[in-house]
């Protein structure tokens, strides 16, 4: 019986005797029965404990029948909108649809709606009544406060609120989904469920004491009113309702310990949406299992007649060792999401899972990564995280690492050998990102030549993409990275080893365009290194405003809300200066010619015209 896919059909559940669902999942990607989708790994989770979950995979939007063909469940409903942000999978950073779609059959468009998770919250109402609904996955964890929605340029309400869901599960939900789905089955109503740590519920405004009485001090943050104030005359956004929230964002940001006894609270629209604090991390026992539940490792084989699901290219033969990140991008949501504090899985269940990955057909000797969210953070921060939590006032890696930030360079070797080492492996690569501030700052010389060497020699499949993003101090310092010279240091060391073992593996650095703090003028110093070092990017990102990032919350306000940053003001480049930015960090591509000749004029610089374009 373990062999057989999640049943996503009638006919599935009666191959396994079964006339009921306990748990239906309603998910905006398709099913791909692999620990990196988020419906296969909970529904596996849920099937270890003995409940019967069912998929509903990309269900037709307009029609609430879609939603029934495995009968009403007899627990809940659980939802998401999937693993990538439904409004970044349709739209560039430039509003422009998007014409495929990597999580869907055949990788093409079409599949799901814009913001899935309020649209298939409807249609469960609709389809099952009272049957309680609880919400999870990217798109609610990072909308379940009031927050800036780039798209429709407005600050909008929770999630929560707005899908009239019962309860919203955020950050990876382990924990909370089997404690939600026991309390159910043991008769407990969803609307008592207010003590659950990692989930957001609401009350009336009258019902304030439930607040107070619960396990949790609240916290109150500036209201939905207020941080989505905006001029009634000209109808932009207030200068006070950008400031409240910012001061509403910087709380957040202090409140990110799955140790303290908090909850946040925030008032709108009569209502008040409480996020209690964030779940306990998985033990190392916890995140071993998880990931040696009996997955397929392929798409459901109804998607093999349209082409299958190509997001699995990459991760099929990938190994996840840790997850949660103390990196602090001001640009990236891994913290909001998963949490600063670093959790590991031991190096014989890596072992395990490559020797079963050696037994799948497909399999060619090749683990094309193992790693996670930063590939070399393979242990918490620091001892005292476990105990107490990360700092609210202090970053782990800015603006200069904590003295208390352990190395782990030297597990993270001693997992990628005993990996490789396994019968049937050929070569274990590494694919999910190199911090190279922390190997260049927290780690001694000798571990890290040897971790250099190794690297080289052993996991770089020809070129290895590392992310400075910028090359000028004051915008990697609202970045919240390290400055250039440690990128510069860490490049010439590599490409060094490189020579020394006789070997050409390229190095691809990540750039984004345009974010808070960029002005024409960095744009300018970047073309010039870029030029100097003789590599131009084939691709460039430009800064995508998203919800829940710190580079969010600056482009909204024009305020750094970090704490100990005093909400400085923080330049934001916007549309014709943004695009005159990214045009200056592919300067030799011809269609970008004039908009080059443009910003260095526009900057007073034309000197570098025929620098730059010869």
């Amino acid at each position: 019986m373990q062999n057989l896919f999640l049943p996503m059909t009638k006919a599935d559940m009666q191959k396994r005797g079964w006339d009921e669902l306990d748990i239906l999942f309603i998910s905006a990607d398709a099913y791909v029965d692999h620990p990196s989708f988020a419906n296969a790994l909970l529904g596996r989770l849920l099937e270890s404990k003995g409940y019967r979950v069912g998929i509903i995979a990309q269900p037709n939007w307009k029609d609430p029948n879609a939603l029934t063909v495995m009968g009403k469940p007899r627990l809940c409903i659980m939802i998401s909108g999937g693993n990538i942000d439904s409004m970044v999978s349709h739209y560039t950073s430039t509003k422009k649809k998007r014409s495929d779609d990597y999580y869907s059959p055949g990788g093409k468009a079409g599949y799901r709606p814009d913001r899935p998770t309020m649209v298939y919250t409807n249609l469960a109402r609709q389809a099952f009544g009272k049957t309680p609904i609880i919400i999870g996955g990217l798109e609610a964890s990072l909308r379940r406060l009031a927050h800036y929605d780039y798209w429709q340029d407005l600050v909008k309400k929770s999630i929560l609120l707005d899908s009239k869901a019962d309860l919203l599960i955020y950050g990876m939900g382990e924990h909370q989904t089997l404690e939600i789905v026991r309390r159910l089955s043991e008769g407990e109503p969803i609307s008592n469920m207010r003590d659950i740590q990692g989930t957001c519920y609401s009350v009336a405004q009258k019902d304030r004491s439930l607040i107070e009485e619960g396990p949790f001090e609240p916290i109150e943050l500036p209201s939905f009113e207020e941080v989505s104030l905006r001029d009634k005359v000209s109808n932009k956004p207030d200068p006070e309702g950008q400031k409240a929230y910012a001061k509403a964002f910087s709380i957040q940001m202090m409140h990110e310990n799955p140790f303290e006894k908090k909850c946040l609270i925030q008032s709108c629209n009569g209502r008040i949406v409480v996020q209690n604090p964030p779940t306990k991390p998985l033990t190392e026992k916890e995140f071993d299992s998880l990931y040696e539940l009996p997955f397929q490792r392929m798409w459901h084989p109804c998607y093999d007649k349209d082409g299958g699901i190509p997001a699995i290219r990459e991760v099929q033969f990938s190994i996840t060792s840790n997850r949660g990140c103390f990196g602090a991008c001001s640009f990236c949501a891994i913290t909001t999401h998963q949490g600063r504090i670093i959790q590991t899985r031991s190096i014989e269940s890596l072992v395990r899972e490559a020797t079963a990955m050696t037994k799948h057909k497909d399999f060619k000797g090749y683990i094309h990564d193992l790693g996670g969210p930063t590939a070399n953070f393979q242990c918490p921060a620091c001892e005292k995280q476990l105990k107490v939590g990360p700092c609210a006032n202090r970053q782990c890696m800015f603006p200069t690492p904590c003295p208390n930030v352990r190395d782990s360079h030297k597990e993270y070797l001693r997992k990628l050998e005993a990996v490789a080492s396994v019968p049937g492996v050929k070569k274990v690569f590494i694919r999910s990102g190199i911090r190279f501030d922390y190997l260049m700052l927290c780690t001694d010389e000798k571990t890290r030549k040897l971790f250099m060497q190794k690297l080289v020699s052993d996991h770089v499949s020809g070129q290895l993409k590392v992310a400075p993003e910028h090359i000028c101090d004051e915008v990697l310092a609202c970045m919240g990275k390290c400055p250039v010279n440690v990128y510069d240091d860490f490049r010439k060391e590599y490409l060094e080893e490189n020579k020394r073992q006789g070997k050409k593996q390229f190095l691809i650095p990540y750039l984004i365009a345009a974010h808070p703090g960029a002005t024409l003028d960095s744009a300018i110093e970047i073309a010039l290194y870029l030029k100097r070092n003789g590599f131009v990017p084939d691709q460039v990102q430009e800064f995508y405003p998203t919800p829940a990032t710190v580079s969010t919350c600056m482009y909204y306000t024009g305020l750094d809300p970090r704490p100990g940053q005093n909400f400085k003001k923080v330049y934001i480049p916007r549309g014709r200066d943004a695009n005159l930015q990214r045009a200056l960090l592919q300067f030799n591509k011809r269609e970008n010619r004039q908009l080059v000749i443009e910003a260095l004029q526009k900057a007073g610089r034309s000197d570098l015209i025929r620098v730059l374009l010869s």
